[in-house]
């Protein structure tokens, strides 16, 4: 019979993980094209917007 090894000791599981410096975990040198980070602004002011519209639908459900 073996040893249970609990969570800690599961060999053969999953693999090493890769150090990664904190430029790597932004994105790297590699970032996101001039294009991408528009897209991603205009998508945040689109669900900006969306959500503040509901608030506002919800406000004035309420005062009827």
């Amino acid at each position: 019979m073996s040893k249970s090894r609990g969570r800690n000791g599961m060999l053969g599981v999953g693999g090493q993980r890769k150090n990664l410096s904190r430029g790597e975990l932004r994105g790297g040198k590699a970032r996101a094209a001039d294009g991408d980070a528009a897209k991603a602004a205009e998508k945040k002011k689109d669900l900006l917007r969306k959500m503040r519209e509901r608030t506002e639908q919800r406000t004035s459900d309420t005062d009827e």
